[in-house]
C-alpha cells in the first residue's frame, strides 16, 4: 500500500467517524448514507467517539510520508482532528449550550428541504425519520445539558420557537408522503415543549460559563488556524487594528463630510437602505457585479457553479442578523451555495439600517465572489480529499476580508461612501478580535461587549446582542477574519519578493486557493516562501 494511499484511507476514516457522530455534517458534505439520523451527543456515545478518535490520531502519526503535499495534508488532518477531540472533550458545548443540540437537529431538517441531488422520496424519508428521531434527541440533550449559561439558554429557546416554523415547511413539502405529517406534529410539540422549558429556566441560568478560557482559545490558535501567537498576543494586534481603522474611517469621512465624525457619517449614510421588498434584489445585483469584476480582470479563476441569493430562513434568523453563505456539499452533484439575506422583522425599522446601500457591495463579494462561494467551490474540485473537506476559519474568513481590501485595491467600489463602508466592515472585523478574545478569556463582560458594538458600530440592539451571543457561542471564530486577512497579506508580501512586483495577481490567488481552505501556514510551507 502506498503512502499517498494510506493517508487517504485513514483521511476518510476520520471522516467517517465524524459523520457517524455528527449525521448532518454529512448530510450537508452531500453524504446521503445518513440522512436519516440525528446525532447521539451523550456522554457514552461521545466516549466511544473519542476513543475511536484517538486511534485513528495514533495511525495518522505513524504513518511514515516521503512528499511534501502529503506531509501537509496529514498535518491538517492531525490539527483538525485534536480541534474535535478537544472540542468535544474540553469546550464541551453539548454539555453547556442548548442551541448546540436545537440547531443540529434543524439543520438536519433542512438539509433535507434544499437537499436536490437526492429525490424527493429520499428526501421525505430521511425527513420523516429524523423529525422521528426529534423526542428522544431532545430527551438524550436533556440528560447531557447541566449548569447551562443564561445567555445559551435564551438562544437556545429563540432557535426552537423560530424551528416549529421550519418543522412546519418540512411537512408542507412532504406531509403527504406516508407518515409525515404525524411525525411533524410529534416533532413540533417536542420543540415548543423543549422551547417552554428553557424560557422558564432562564431567569435562573447562571449569568457566566459561557467563556472558554485563555488556555483553549490558545489551544484553537495553535491547531485550528495553526498561528502564531497567543491570545493575549492577537489581542494587542486586534487593539492596533481597530486604531488604524479608526484612522481611515476619520480621513474618509472628511472627505465625505467635511467636519462630523466617522460614527456621524455613518449614521447619516445608513439612512440609505433598500424597501424590504428590494433587500434580497439589491444583494444579488451586487454579487453580480461583483463576479463580472472579477472576471473582466482575471483576478481569480471562477469555477462553475450557481449563488442562490434568498431570505435567511426564519430558523437561523435569531442568530445572523444580516448575511451569511452557506456552501453545497463537497460529495453534492448540486453545485448551489445559498447566499442568505436577513429581513428585519415587521415593524424593526432600525434593523433596516444593518442593510445600507453603500455596504452592500463589500457584503456581496465577501459573501459570493471572490469570497465564500468562489472560496469553496474551488477547495471542493481540488484532487486531494482533504483540500476538498478541511478548513480553518482562518483562511476562509481571512480570504473573504482580504477581498473586501484587493477588491478596492482594483478599484471595485464605486464612491467614497462604498470605500467608507469597506473600511466599518473591516473595523467590525477588528473589534471581533476584541470581543472573542476578551469574552473568552473573563475580561469582557458580556453587557459591556454588546455596548461596546452599539456604540463603536452603530448596530441595533437586536444585531449587536446576536453578534455577541454567537462569540459567547463560536470560541476562536470570531478573531479568524482578521487574522487571516493578516495573515494572507503578509504570504502575498512573501510571494512578491519571490516573484516580483509585476507577477500577475491571479498566480498568487490560484495558488493560494489551491490549498483550499487549508491554514496559511501550511500554504506557506507548500509554497515555500519564508516567513
Amino acid at each position: 500500500m502506498s503512502a499517498p494511499g494510506s493517508l487517504t484511507q485513514l483521511a476518510e476514516s476520520y471522516l467517517d467517524l465524524r459523520w457517524h457522530l455528527d449525521p448532518v455534517e454529512a448530510s450537508a458534505a452531500g453524504v446521503s448514507a445518513h440522512d436519516g439520523r440525528l446525532g447521539s451527543f451523550g456522554a457514552e456515545s461521545l466516549r466511544q467517539h473519542l476513543a475511536a478518535l484517538k486511534a485513528v490520531r495514533g495511525a495518522m502519526e505513524d504513518l511514515a510520508l516521503d512528499d511534501l503535499q502529503d506531509e501537509i495534508d496529514r498535518t491538517a488532518l492531525l490539527n483538525d482532528l485534536r480541534v474535535v477531540m478537544h472540542r468535544f472533550g474540553e469546550e464541551a458545548p453539548q454539555r453547556r449550550d442548548p442551541a448546540f443540540w436545537v440547531s443540529h437537529a434543524l439543520e438536519g431538517f433542512y438539509q433535507m428541504l434544499i437537499a436536490r441531488d437526492r429525490t424527493p422520496a429520499h428526501r421525505a424519508r430521511a425527513a420523516g425519520q429524523r423529525l422521528d428521531a426529534l423526542p428522544g434527541f431532545l430527551d438524550e440533550a436533556r440528560a447531557t445539558l447541566s449548569g447551562c449559561p443564561r445567555i445559551f439558554v435564551q438562544t437556545g429557546a429563540e432557535v426552537a420557537r423560530a424551528g416549529v416554523s421550519l418543522v412546519e415547511e418540512v411537512n408542507s413539502a412532504y406531509g403527504t408522503f406516508d407518515g409525515v405529517c404525524a411525525s411533524a406534529a410529534r416533532a413540533r410539540g417536542a420543540l415548543e415543549t423543549f422551547a417552554a422549558e428553557l424560557e422558564a429556566s432562564a431567569d435562573d441560568a447562571p449569568a457566566e460559563g459561557y467563556a472558554v478560557g485563555e488556555r483553549a482559545l490558545n489551544f484553537r490558535l495553535a491547531y485550528q488556524h495553526a498561528v502564531q501567537g497567543t491570545a493575549v498576543e492577537i489581542l494587542r494586534y486586534g487593539r492596533r487594528l481597530v486604531e488604524e481603522v479608526e484612522a481611515d474611517l476619520g480621513r474618509l469621512a472628511g472627505r465625505i463630510a467635511p467636519g462630523g465624525s466617522w460614527q456621524d457619517v455613518a449614521e447619516r449614510l445608513r439612512d440609505d437602505h433598500p424597501a424590504p421588498p428590494d433587500l434580497v434584489g439589491e444583494y444579488a445585483a451586487a454579487m453580480e457585479r461583483a463576479r463580472v469584476f472579477v472576471q473582466d480582470r482575471d483576478l481569480v479563476a471562477i469555477p462553475s457553479g450557481p449563488l442562490e441569493v434568498t431570505a435567511t430562513p426564519a430558523y437561523l434568523r435569531p442568530v445572523i442578523p444580516v448575511a451569511a453563505y452557506l456552501p453545497p456539499g463537497p460529495y453534492s452533484s448540486d453545485r448551489t451555495g445559498r447566499f442568505f439575506v436577513s429581513p428585519p422583522a415587521a415593524g424593526d425599522a432600525a434593523a433596516l439600517r444593518d442593510h445600507c446601500t453603500h455596504e452592500v457591495p463589500a457584503t456581496a463579494l465577501h459573501e459570493g465572489y471572490p469570497g465564500h462561494h468562489l472560496h469553496f467551490l474551488t477547495a471542493q474540485a481540488s484532487p486531494r480529499l482533504v483540500r476538498r473537506m478541511l478548513y480553518s476559519p482562518a483562511t476562509v474568513e481571512g480570504w473573504a476580508l482580504y477581498c473586501e481590501d484587493m477588491m478596492g485595491e482594483e478599484g471595485f467600489y464605486r464612491s467614497d461612501e462604498e470605500r467608507f463602508f469597506q473600511r466599518v466592515a473591516l473595523l467590525w472585523r477588528a473589534l471581533r478580535v476584541v470581543l472573542d478574545v476578551g469574552l473568552h478569556t473573563g475580561t469582557l463582560p458580556y453587557d459591556e461587549a454588546v455596548r461596546a458594538v452599539r456604540e463603536r458600530m452603530g448596530y441595533s440592539a437586536s444585531h449587536a446582542e446576536a453578534e455577541v451571543r454567537r462569540a459567547c457561542a463560536e470560541p476562536a471564530y470570531h478573531l479568524a477574519y482578521a487574522v487571516g486577512r493578516r495573515e494572507i497579506r503578509a504570504l502575498r508580501d512573501a510571494y512578491r519578493r519571490t516573484t516580483g512586483a509585476g507577477a500577475p495577481l491571479r498566480a498568487f490567488h490560484d495558488a493560494l486557493l489551491s490549498y483550499g481552505g487549508l491554514p496559511v501556514s501550511l500554504t506557506r510551507w507548500g509554497m515555500g516562501l519564508d516567513a
